[in-house]
Protein backbone atom coordinates (compact mmCIF):
# COMPACT_ATOMS: atom_id res chain seq x y z
CA UNK A 1 0.00 0.00 0.00
CA UNK A 2 1.67 3.41 -0.93
CA UNK A 3 0.68 6.51 1.00
CA UNK A 4 0.96 9.80 -0.63
CA UNK A 5 1.72 13.24 1.31
CA UNK A 6 2.17 16.11 -0.15
CA UNK A 7 3.37 19.78 1.76
CA UNK A 8 5.65 22.53 0.57
CA UNK A 9 7.59 21.72 3.51
CA UNK A 10 8.87 20.04 6.62
CA UNK A 11 4.97 20.39 7.30
CA UNK A 12 4.76 16.61 6.23
CA UNK A 13 7.06 14.99 9.10
CA UNK A 14 4.84 14.78 11.72
CA UNK A 15 1.86 13.19 9.96
CA UNK A 16 4.31 10.80 8.42
CA UNK A 17 6.01 9.89 11.16
CA UNK A 18 2.72 8.68 12.46
CA UNK A 19 2.35 7.10 10.05
CA UNK A 20 5.75 5.17 10.08
CA UNK A 21 4.88 4.03 13.85
CA UNK A 22 1.54 2.62 13.41
CA UNK A 23 2.22 1.21 10.17
CA UNK A 24 5.70 0.55 9.48
CA UNK A 25 4.90 -1.60 6.60
CA UNK A 26 3.17 1.08 4.70
CA UNK A 27 5.31 2.74 1.20
CA UNK A 28 5.45 6.83 1.68
CA UNK A 29 5.71 8.79 -1.38
CA UNK A 30 6.99 12.52 0.24
CA UNK A 31 6.45 15.59 -1.88
CA UNK A 32 8.29 18.56 -0.86
CA UNK A 33 8.57 22.03 -2.59
CA UNK A 34 11.05 24.10 -1.21
CA UNK A 35 11.18 25.74 -4.69
CA UNK A 36 7.64 27.00 -4.19
CA UNK A 37 7.79 27.36 -0.12
CA UNK A 38 6.13 29.05 1.83
CA UNK A 39 2.31 28.27 0.18
CA UNK A 40 0.63 30.60 2.35
CA UNK A 41 1.36 33.98 0.74
CA UNK A 42 0.66 32.47 -2.99
CA UNK A 43 -2.24 32.75 -4.88
CA UNK A 44 -5.19 30.13 -5.06
CA UNK A 45 -4.57 28.87 -8.64
CA UNK A 46 -0.89 28.84 -8.04
CA UNK A 47 -1.35 26.53 -4.83
CA UNK A 48 -3.59 23.82 -6.72
CA UNK A 49 -1.41 23.81 -9.49
CA UNK A 50 1.77 22.95 -7.41
CA UNK A 51 -0.45 20.16 -5.40
CA UNK A 52 -2.09 18.62 -8.52
CA UNK A 53 1.43 18.57 -10.08
CA UNK A 54 2.42 16.23 -6.75
CA UNK A 55 -1.05 14.38 -6.81
CA UNK A 56 0.25 13.35 -10.38
CA UNK A 57 3.60 12.39 -9.88
CA UNK A 58 2.58 10.79 -6.71
CA UNK A 59 0.07 8.75 -8.84
CA UNK A 60 2.76 7.95 -11.12
CA UNK A 61 4.65 5.97 -8.38
CA UNK A 62 1.45 3.85 -7.54
CA UNK A 63 0.08 6.36 -4.60
CA UNK A 64 -3.39 4.76 -3.40
CA UNK A 65 -3.95 6.94 -1.08
CA UNK A 66 -3.31 11.09 -1.23
CA UNK A 67 -2.59 12.85 2.32
CA UNK A 68 -2.74 16.58 2.16
CA UNK A 69 -1.13 17.53 6.07
CA UNK A 70 -0.88 21.23 5.08
CA UNK A 71 -3.35 23.46 5.86
CA UNK A 72 -3.17 25.74 3.10
CA UNK A 73 -3.38 22.75 0.42
CA UNK A 74 -6.62 21.56 2.04
CA UNK A 75 -8.40 24.63 2.04
CA UNK A 76 -7.25 25.54 -1.71
CA UNK A 77 -6.39 22.74 -3.30
CA UNK A 78 -8.60 19.30 -1.64
CA UNK A 79 -11.91 19.31 -4.06
CA UNK A 80 -9.26 19.83 -6.70
CA UNK A 81 -7.78 16.70 -5.86
CA UNK A 82 -10.75 14.87 -5.10
CA UNK A 83 -11.68 15.45 -8.63
CA UNK A 84 -8.60 14.65 -10.12
CA UNK A 85 -8.25 11.56 -8.11
CA UNK A 86 -12.02 10.10 -8.26
CA UNK A 87 -14.00 8.40 -6.14
CA UNK A 88 -11.53 5.06 -6.02
CA UNK A 89 -8.29 7.13 -4.25
CA UNK A 90 -8.79 8.53 -0.75
CA UNK A 91 -7.88 12.51 -0.16
CA UNK A 92 -7.41 12.98 3.29
CA UNK A 93 -7.23 16.79 4.41
CA UNK A 94 -5.84 18.64 7.43
CA UNK A 95 -7.59 21.09 9.71
CA UNK A 96 -6.21 22.73 12.99
CA UNK A 97 -7.49 21.05 16.07
CA UNK A 98 -10.03 23.74 16.91
CA UNK A 99 -12.74 21.66 17.63
CA UNK A 100 -11.60 19.21 20.07
CA UNK A 101 -9.43 22.16 21.98
CA UNK A 102 -12.81 24.36 22.32
CA UNK A 103 -14.54 21.42 23.64
CA UNK A 104 -11.63 20.50 26.45
CA UNK A 105 -10.67 24.11 27.18
CA UNK A 106 -12.87 27.57 28.02
CA UNK A 107 -10.01 29.61 26.67
CA UNK A 108 -7.56 28.72 23.77
CA UNK A 109 -4.93 29.92 21.55
CA UNK A 110 -3.95 28.66 18.16
CA UNK A 111 -0.52 29.25 17.57
CA UNK A 112 -0.01 29.55 13.45
CA UNK A 113 1.56 31.36 10.63
CA UNK A 114 0.68 35.37 10.28
CA UNK A 115 -1.03 34.71 7.05
CA UNK A 116 -3.17 32.36 8.48
CA UNK A 117 -4.04 34.12 11.81
CA UNK A 118 -5.50 37.06 9.58
CA UNK A 119 -7.01 34.49 7.49
CA UNK A 120 -11.02 34.08 6.84
CA UNK A 121 -10.23 30.18 6.76
CA UNK A 122 -9.39 30.49 10.59
CA UNK A 123 -11.58 32.97 11.43
CA UNK A 124 -14.71 30.51 9.91
CA UNK A 125 -12.92 27.73 11.57
CA UNK A 126 -13.08 29.50 15.04
CA UNK A 127 -16.98 30.54 14.09
CA UNK A 128 -17.78 27.07 13.00
CA UNK A 129 -15.91 24.84 15.82
CA UNK A 130 -15.38 27.55 19.25
CA UNK A 131 -18.25 25.83 21.22
CA UNK A 132 -18.62 29.11 23.53
CA UNK A 133 -14.74 29.00 23.99
CA UNK A 134 -12.70 31.99 23.87
CA UNK A 135 -10.22 32.10 21.26
CA UNK A 136 -7.75 34.26 20.06
CA UNK A 137 -4.77 33.48 17.81
CA UNK A 138 -1.07 34.20 18.07
CA UNK A 139 1.05 34.62 14.77
CA UNK A 140 4.24 32.63 14.98
CA UNK A 141 6.30 34.94 12.76
CA UNK A 142 9.18 32.98 11.62
CA UNK A 143 8.60 29.50 13.46
CA UNK A 144 7.54 27.65 10.20
CA UNK A 145 10.24 29.15 8.34
CA UNK A 146 12.69 28.02 11.04
CA UNK A 147 11.85 24.53 11.28
CA UNK A 148 12.83 24.00 7.38
CA UNK A 149 15.49 25.15 7.63
CA UNK A 150 16.81 23.55 10.85
CA UNK A 151 17.46 26.33 12.57
CA UNK A 152 16.88 25.62 16.56
CA UNK A 153 17.99 28.81 17.52
CA UNK A 154 15.42 30.75 14.89
CA UNK A 155 13.07 28.75 15.83
CA UNK A 156 13.06 28.99 19.83
CA UNK A 157 13.45 32.20 19.32
CA UNK A 158 9.78 32.58 17.20
CA UNK A 159 8.49 30.52 19.93
CA UNK A 160 9.91 32.50 22.70
CA UNK A 161 7.39 35.54 21.50
CA UNK A 162 4.87 33.35 20.39
CA UNK A 163 4.51 32.35 24.34
CA UNK A 164 5.11 35.80 25.68
CA UNK A 165 2.28 36.93 23.57
CA UNK A 166 -0.28 34.20 24.46
CA UNK A 167 -2.37 35.13 27.14
CA UNK A 168 -1.95 34.02 30.37
CA UNK A 169 -5.54 32.73 30.97
CA UNK A 170 -5.28 30.22 27.98
CA UNK A 171 -5.78 26.77 28.80
CA UNK A 172 -4.80 24.78 25.10
CA UNK A 173 -3.16 25.66 22.29
CA UNK A 174 -3.70 24.47 19.18
CA UNK A 175 -0.74 23.69 16.80
CA UNK A 176 -2.38 25.52 13.61
CA UNK A 177 0.66 24.72 11.14
CA UNK A 178 1.52 21.51 11.05
CA UNK A 179 5.58 22.24 11.40
CA UNK A 180 5.03 23.30 14.69
CA UNK A 181 4.07 19.61 16.11
CA UNK A 182 7.85 18.99 15.12
CA UNK A 183 8.92 21.05 18.36
CA UNK A 184 5.96 20.36 20.62
CA UNK A 185 8.29 19.49 23.39
CA UNK A 186 9.94 22.78 23.19
CA UNK A 187 6.42 24.69 22.98
CA UNK A 188 5.31 23.09 26.40
CA UNK A 189 8.53 23.62 28.26
CA UNK A 190 7.70 27.52 27.54
CA UNK A 191 4.30 27.75 28.13
CA UNK A 192 2.38 27.22 31.60
CA UNK A 193 2.16 24.47 33.59
CA UNK A 194 -1.37 22.47 32.87
CA UNK A 195 -1.64 24.28 29.39
CA UNK A 196 -2.79 21.49 27.09
CA UNK A 197 -1.37 21.57 23.53
CA UNK A 198 -3.81 20.05 19.94
CA UNK A 199 -2.77 19.04 17.40
CA UNK A 200 -3.56 17.09 14.32
CA UNK A 201 -1.27 14.96 12.70
CA UNK A 202 -2.04 11.94 14.88
CA UNK A 203 -6.00 12.06 13.92
CA UNK A 204 -5.17 12.65 9.98
CA UNK A 205 -2.63 9.47 10.28
CA UNK A 206 -5.93 7.59 11.95
CA UNK A 207 -8.00 8.76 9.48
CA UNK A 208 -5.80 7.66 6.59
CA UNK A 209 -5.75 4.33 7.86
CA UNK A 210 -9.70 4.41 8.14
CA UNK A 211 -9.71 4.93 4.68
CA UNK A 212 -6.82 2.27 4.08
CA UNK A 213 -8.72 -0.49 5.85
CA UNK A 214 -11.95 0.65 3.99
CA UNK A 215 -10.51 0.03 0.69
CA UNK A 216 -11.05 -3.71 1.64
CA UNK A 217 -8.30 -4.55 -0.89
CA UNK A 218 -4.90 -3.00 1.27
CA UNK A 219 -2.38 -5.66 1.03
CA UNK A 220 0.88 -5.33 2.64
CA UNK A 221 4.28 -2.93 1.67
CA UNK A 222 7.80 -3.11 2.12
CA UNK A 223 8.69 0.26 4.36
CA UNK A 224 9.72 2.03 1.60
CA UNK A 225 10.23 6.39 1.78
CA UNK A 226 10.49 7.91 -1.63
CA UNK A 227 10.69 11.27 -1.83
CA UNK A 228 10.28 14.37 -4.33
CA UNK A 229 11.78 17.82 -4.04
CA UNK A 230 9.89 20.37 -5.92
CA UNK A 231 9.09 17.40 -8.84
CA UNK A 232 12.51 16.04 -8.70
CA UNK A 233 13.63 13.23 -7.40
CA UNK A 234 15.75 13.47 -4.57
CA UNK A 235 15.80 12.88 0.06
CA UNK A 236 14.31 15.15 2.70
CA UNK A 237 17.06 18.17 3.24
CA UNK A 238 19.39 17.76 5.90
CA UNK A 239 17.45 19.98 8.55
CA UNK A 240 14.84 16.93 9.06
CA UNK A 241 17.56 15.10 10.69
CA UNK A 242 17.29 18.08 13.46
CA UNK A 243 13.67 16.31 14.22
CA UNK A 244 12.89 13.14 15.83
CA UNK A 245 9.90 12.68 13.05
CA UNK A 246 12.99 13.20 10.33
CA UNK A 247 15.13 10.97 11.83
CA UNK A 248 12.68 7.90 12.10
CA UNK A 249 11.56 8.43 8.46
CA UNK A 250 15.22 8.19 7.20
CA UNK A 251 15.83 8.91 3.46
CA UNK A 252 17.63 12.10 4.55
CA UNK A 253 20.43 13.54 2.11
CA UNK A 254 24.01 13.28 3.77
Amino acid sequence: MIVALIDSGLGLLPTSAWLRRLRPDLDLVLSLDPDGAPWGPKPEPWVVDRVLGAVRRSLDRGAQVIVLPCNTASVTALPHVRELVGPGVPVIGTVPAIKPAAAACDSVAIWATAATTASRYQADLIEQFGNGAKVVGVPCHGLADSIDLGDRAAALAAIDSAAARTPDDVSGVVLGCTHYPLLADEIAARLPDGVTLFDSAEAVARQTLRRIDGLGAAGEGSGTVEVFVSGRPGALPPSAEAFDAGRLLGAIKA
